[in-house]
C-alpha cells in the first residue's frame, strides 16, 4: 500500500518474519546489499555506522555501471520498532537541494512485521514520485528475502 501528499510518501508492506529479523535486515550491510535498491539494480554496496549521528551509504550500481549513492545520518534508533534518518544523493545530477527525512516503523504482527516507510520533505512531485517507485520496489525485494 502507498499514499502520497505533495511532499510526503508512505509505503507499507507485511513481511513474513519477526520484527527483530526485519529490523536487522534494514541495518546490516550484508543483508541490505540483497534488497535496498529497486529491482533491476545489479549490485548494492552498503555501509552503516549505526548510532545517532552515524552515517550510512547505499551505493546502487545498475548493469550499465550507472551509480546512485544514497546517504544520510541516523537521527533516531529505537530497536526494534523505528529508525529515522536523513536521505539525499551524492551524485550532482540527482542530488536534492536539501536532505529529506525517512522514518521506518516496524510493527510486530503475530510472527510477521508490517514495515511502514514515510519519506518526507521532497522538493517537488517528480522527485517524490520517483522515490515512491523506488521504495515500493525495494520493499518488495525485502519481503522476498523472507518468503
Amino acid at each position: 500500500m502507498s499514499t502520497t501528499t505533495d511532499t510526503v510518501l508512505r509505503v507499507s508492506k507485511i513481511v513474513a518474519a519477526p520484527q527483530d529479523e526485519v529490523f536487522d535486515a534494514w541495518i546490516t550491510p550484508s543483508i541490505m546489499s540483497k534488497w535496498s535498491a529497486p529491482e533491476g539494480v545489479g549490485r548494492i554496496e552498503c555501509k552503516v555506522d549505526l548510532m545517532v549521528g552515524g552515517e550510512y551509504e547505499i551505493k546502487m550500481i545498475n548493469d550499465e555501471g550507472r551509480v546512485h549513492t544514497a546517504h544520510g545520518v541516523y537521527r533516531e534508533i529505537s530497536r526494534p520498532s523505528k529508525l529515522i534518518y536523513t536521505w539525499d544523493w551524492r551524485e550532482d545530477d540527482i542530488r536534492m537541494d536539501t536532505a529529506t527525512l525517512v522514518t521506518v516503523e516496524f510493527v510486530a504482527m503475530d510472527g510477521a512485521t508490517e514495515v511502514i516507510v514515510t519519506h518526507e520533505q521532497f522538493p517537488n512531485l517528480e522527485i517524490r514520485d520517483g522515490h515512491l517507485q523506488g521504495w515500493t520496489s525495494s520493499i518488495n525485494r525485502l519481503a522476498g528475502l523472507f518468503e
